[in-house]
């Protein structure tokens, strides 16, 4: 049963969302376990390592072994969530392909620093090729939360759902873009307002600045975000059809 989490805070990372949630979630499900790469400070997972030290590893710089490992505990009957900045999870390619897309292992690779919006941490460290490079393996699907209370709702179903996802996060925070009564739908679009001159699609972490580019044009645009990239196969344009 998906919790529905009501955004208590403007403007939260969902970094930081996807952290509390795990640690919240981790005194309801004993097979939830959590790998780092040494981040855990950044990836937010460190308030998960303190409640549960028995359940959280940090297998330093080592990425691919980070992930192999996790394979293996998803094998086991765990439920890892194997987390680091996003250039760095995804670079390591060849060990998703085999220890995690091949054998449909459930794994929940978390991505955070995910596109440019990373401030100090700089452009080495920007998450770019991330979903290329997993919409070409199969069985893995992406969820890029908008805002805290996606976030939070989208981690909850994350536990839930058997088979790898790739969860991609933000460093910065994000102004909340879902309804208060809003309910998670993995595959879905969410319509976030109406409009007759053009229809907008995007990930959520884009959703702010494009409004706020086209509001500043005075483009009366219809809005939808795809809450998993599966959503795109199941466009229906006779639904954007300006009245």
């Amino acid at each position: 049963m998906i919790k529905r989490w009501q955004s208590l805070e403007l403007g939260l990372a969902t970094r930081e969302a996807y952290g509390r949630t795990l640690a919240e979630l981790g005194a309801e499900n004993p097979k939830i376990v959590v790998l780092d790469a040494d981040l855990s400070k950044s990836t937010m997972t460190v308030g998960f390592a303190k409640k549960y030290p028995e359940r959280a590893f940090n297998l330093g710089i080592a990425e691919s072994n980070m992930i192999g490992v996790g394979a293996g505990l998803a094998l086991a009957g765990k439920i890892p969530f194997v987390a680091s900045f996003a250039c760095f999870l995804v670079g390591r390619y060849e060990t998703i392909r085999i220890s995690v897309a091949y054998t449909a292992a459930n794994v929940k690779l978390v991505g955070t620093h995910a596109g440019i919006a990373i401030g100090e941490d700089g452009y080495s460290q920007m998450g770019l090729e991330d979903v290329a490079c997993i919409r070409a393996l199969p069985n893995i699907g992406i969820i890029q939360p908008g805002d805290e209370l996606e976030t939070k709702q989208a981690i909850a179903y994350a536990v839930e759902h058997q088979g790898p996802l790739y969860l991609r996060l933000t460093r910065q925070n994000l102004e909340p873009v879902c309804p208060p009564d809003y309910r998670f739908q993995y595959g879905r679009w969410l319509l976030l307002r109406r409009g007759h001159d053009v229809t907008r699609l995007a990930r959520r972490a884009e959703q702010q600045l494009f409004v706020e580019r086209l509001d500043a044009r005075g483009v009366d645009h219809l809005g939808r975000d795809a809450i998993g990239l599966e959503a795109l196969g199941r466009f229906e344009a006779v639904e954007h059809r300006a009245a």
